[in-house]
């Protein structure tokens, strides 16, 4: 991350253009006389508002409102087992962490405390490069199929006709799609309103892999566990501070550091052989799935620790661009298709957002050396000087195999398709586990409540009959309490293909396999 500027009480420094030349009085504007027009000479004030007219940049299209901080990851847990990535390599390891918290559908002057998911974006600055790690405070997402997410987005944001926000897009598009019920329920539970960016967990959701250096592989998912404990709102509470103080997220951070209360999490990782993988109930490339913890058990890696407020919010958290396709040898990514679409979609916004060498701002730049044939384009301030931008016999670049070989295991052999998943009985069980068998009397009574006070805003009531059809699917007490508290009636529940019916996640190890 860039060094911090320390400010003194008396700033001593001379006020000047952006080209260095001294101003006398910066209020001052040139004319002819007194009352005569303005003059076109005069740089300063051209500059002044020239810049002025442009301190705005595109914001995110989704995880817009967000706040962040600096601190370290240090690794507490020997598993070069599991991946030979350097950062791992030895107990003590440490690498500087930048993170940005962020709520994912609202614009960026909305509320913090927003019923709505949370991102949990860390960037630590290793030895073999920039690792980011891009994910959520929840174990699961709404979808599974990437070219589903435009869509779902749209229907969070703003009807483009009133530009407002509207009760039936959002539940129109969630029942239509009963694979998301499983987040909707984390999501309309208290979890949906945490208490502050950091008093959450952190999840990667997506299925990743790590290497060994033999060229073993696991697959394996991450998650912060927050140190003083997941912490929410309920959704009064919520829409009260909502009004009160919509930056109540980046002002408790903030104050949380400074006052030197850092917050802080353990890191875990669950792991599954390819072969478990061919067993597991569920596919590990489903996004709307967990991995229980009673077949793969958490096991601690390192500590993410924050400990530093930015200096400038928009050097240091707004231009801040984070992709999961920001990996290191030792770590790879699943074939999980909305993480393969991630991988393209984020240094996508972040050209757009920041330009072509986003990667040279301060607080993105790898805190090791960069050598490649990409030159010039917008603000290219370390344009690596006389190195030859081609693959030069006179002045030759050294090249440095990962130190594994390829993996074997994900061998895909098929025909080009255009598939979309299907929903099966597979997609409730889960959610059913979280009704049934997670959630006590007072937080169910609050999963109704908070869905019903939303829910009874859809003014169809078609709608409103094929969400409560998809909450009937995953328990029919549930969804009769729901179609109480709106004043609707009684549905049965969607009907699914059978569990057994689902496509089986399937690999090719040792023999062919077509899909």
């Amino acid at each position: 991350m860039p060094s911090k500027q320390v400010f003194e009480t008396k700033d001593e420094a001379v006020y000047t253009t952006s080209n260095g030349a001294p101003v006398k009085e910066p209020y001052a504007a040139e004319r002819v006389g007194f009352n005569g027009p303005l003059l076109l000479q005069d740089f300063h004030h051209i500059d002044l508002l020239a810049h002025f007219d442009r301190e705005r940049i595109p914001e995110r299209v989704v995880h817009a409102k967000g706040a962040g901080a600096h601190g370290y990851f240090e690794v507490t847990h020997d598993i070069t087992d599991l991946t030979c990535a350097a950062l791992f390599k030895k107990v003590g390891n440490r690498a500087r962490a930048t993170v940005r918290f962020s709520t994912v559908g609202g614009e960026s002057g909305s509320a913090d405390t927003a019923r709505d998911p949370r991102g949990f974006a860390i960037k630590l600055r290793t030895e073999e490069g920039n690792l980011d790690w891009v994910f959520n405070n929840t174990p699961v997402f709404f979808i599974r199929d990437p070219a589903k997410f435009p869509h779902f987005i749209h229907t969070q944001k703003r009807d483009p006709q009133t530009h407002l926000k509207d009760a039936d897009m959002f539940w129109d598009y969630l029942s239509q799609n009963p694979e998301s019920i499983h987040q909707v329920m984390i999501l309309f539970s208290d979890r949906g309103t945490p208490d502050g960016y950091h008093q959450m967990h952190g999840y990667s959701g997506h299925t990743f892999k790590f290497v060994n250096d033999k060229g073993d592989w696991y697959y394996v998912q991450i998650h912060f566990i927050a140190d003083k404990g997941f912490k929410t709102l309920d959704n009064e509470q919520a829409g009260k501070l909502a009004g009160d103080n919509p930056d109540y997220g980046i002002q408790s951070l903030f104050e949380a550091i400074e006052s030197k209360q850092y917050p802080s999490w353990t890191v875990y990782v669950q792991t599954m052989t390819p072969a478990q993988a061919e067993s597991f109930r569920y596919s590990v490339l489903d996004l709307t799935k967990i991995w229980p913890h009673s077949q793969f058990p958490l096991r601690p890696i390192g500590k993410l620790v924050l400990n530093e407020n930015p200096a400038n919010y928009f050097a240091e958290i707004e231009q801040a661009a984070f992709s999961p396709s920001h990996i290191v040898p030792g770590i790879e990514p699943s074939a999980d298709p909305v993480l393969q679409s991630r991988f393209f979609s984020y240094p996508d916004t972040h050209r757009h957002r920041l330009g072509v060498n986003y990667q040279q701002l301060p607080v993105n730049a790898p805190i090791v050396p960069i050598a490649n044939f990409q030159r010039d384009g917008f603000m290219a301030f370390n344009n690596q000087g006389a190195r030859p931008n081609y693959q030069s016999s006179i002045s030759p670049l050294k090249y440095k195999a990962k130190p594994y070989s390829s993996l074997q295991h994900e061998t895909w052999i098929g025909n080009s398709i255009a598939h979309l998943s299907e929903i099966t009985e597979l997609d409730f069980e889960q959610p059913r586990e979280l009704w049934q068998k997670v959630l006590d009397d007072t937080h169910k009574a609050h999963l109704v409540h908070n869905v019903a006070v939303h829910l009874v805003n859809a003014k169809s009531a078609e709608v409103k009959a094929r969400q409560l059809s998809v909450f009937a699917a995953v328990d029919q007490d549930l969804s009769d309490r729901i179609a109480k508290a709106i004043g609707a009636p009684t549905v049965q529940p969607l009907k699914v293909k059978p569990a057994s019916e689902a496509i089986p996640f399937k690999t090719n190890i040792g023999k062919s396999q077509n899909f």
